[in-house]
């Protein structure tokens, strides 16, 4: 079947990765615009995981798919900018949790409303052109090769 775009043709990752790259460009932008411009995408993912009872800087590593170190790196740049604090932990002993602040939930607020806005906006262009989001077929993609064990989303720098 011949398309109409040539970009059809192009292979699956490459289509992925564009459309992840402008999505999460514009949504930057956005957010950088709100106030915001002291935060990067992996900050947003942090507060993801902190989000409700907090994590510990080990759970926050497995969850982001990164090493202890850079973790603690992430949460002592974050606790500086006043967005996250270390409390003792519940369960006692020397284990710190990460909680966010009422700034971080703040920015959460705020970005949650940019990211929803987004993605109405791209859904109505898409209605326009008499498409739909592919939100199904990408959870199928996900489901297909990750099964029930969903990977961490790795932070970009």
């Amino acid at each position: 079947m011949e398309t109409r775009d040539p970009l059809e043709r192009t292979e699956l990752t490459f289509l992925l990765g564009m459309a992840f790259q402008l999505v999460l460009t514009e949504f930057v932008s956005r957010v950088d615009a709100a106030g915001y411009s002291d935060l990067r995408p992996v900050h947003g993912l942090v507060f993801q995981v902190l989000r409700g009872s907090g994590a510990t800087s080990s759970e926050l590593a497995e969850r982001l798919g990164v090493t202890k170190q850079a973790a603690g790196q992430i949460i002592d740049d974050l606790e500086k900018r006043g967005y996250v604090e270390r409390q003792p932990h519940p369960a006692g002993g020397r284990r710190k949790l990460v909680v966010l602040t009422d700034k971080a939930m703040k920015h959460l607020a705020v970005a949650g409303g940019i990211l929803h806005e987004l993605e109405a906006q791209l859904a109505g262009r898409l209605r326009e052109a008499g498409r739909e989001l592919p939100r199904a077929e990408l959870a199928a993609i996900v489901r297909t090769l990750a099964g029930d064990a969903i990977p961490p989303l790795r932070p970009v720098w």
